[in-house]
């Protein structure tokens, strides 16, 4: 396996994770996985990249979940037919691929996409899980997304609901949890300054 080091941050909605993610890889001026890997799964596809980012993390939309690019093929030595995956675990199985070989490329921060669990044997991964108090997270996504905290809190809800629905099925281990994840960290306890501070010091350690 490869020598250099490569940072996975899980996170609860609205605790931060994705700019901790950008801020520690522009300090260790390593490339970040996030968003981007949508657009390269996408491309892979050969499909719209709204397509992609509807199941990502997510295997709870019960319309796109079953939503296959092609309804039937052919097998290749029999007359008979068979259906194709389901839109959700192409996708994540792309994306799986994909993160593979972005880790044996080199240093980076891979964001969420069950990277952890999919580079599990990678001896110098350092796995993380990022999360906030509540009323920070509410007040963040109602920021982000110009809502009030009522809908912010609606929205947090559904999102962790289906990021933990996503990470537990395809690893059955517990979202968030110490069993699951080698450093769970408390973003509303350190701040994201200090934050990125600790995970750059571990992974200059």
């Amino acid at each position: 396996m490869t020598a250099h080091k490569i940072i996975t941050i899980g996170r609860q909605f609205g605790s931060g994770g994705h700019e901790i993610g950008n801020l520690l890889a522009t300090r260790l001026d390593i490339p970040l996985y996030d968003n981007n890997l949508v657009r390269m799964v996408a491309k892979k596809l050969d499909i719209r990249e709204e397509t992609a980012r509807a199941v990502d993390e997510t295997t709870l939309n019960s319309f796109l979940s079953g939503y296959a690019l092609t309804s039937m093929e052919y097998a290749e030595n029999a007359g008979d037919i068979k259906t194709i995956q389901p839109l959700n675990e192409q996708v994540y199985e792309i994306q799986t691929e994909i993160i593979r070989k972005l880790a044996y490329r080199g240093p980076c921060v891979i964001v969420g996409r069950c990277a952890d669990f999919v580079l599990k044997d990678h001896e110098n991964c350092i796995d993380v899980f990022i999360c906030a108090d509540k009323e920070d997270r509410i007040r963040r996504i109602a920021k982000r997304y110009d809502m009030s905290e009522k809908k912010a809190a609606d929205k947090i809800a559904k999102v962790d609901r289906e990021r933990k629905y996503y990470y537990e099925s395809h690893t059955n281990q517990e979202w968030g949890s110490a069993d699951a994840h080698q450093i769970v960290l408390n973003a509303s306890r350190l701040g994201l300054e200090r934050m990125v501070d600790v995970l750059e010091m571990i992974y200059k350690a």
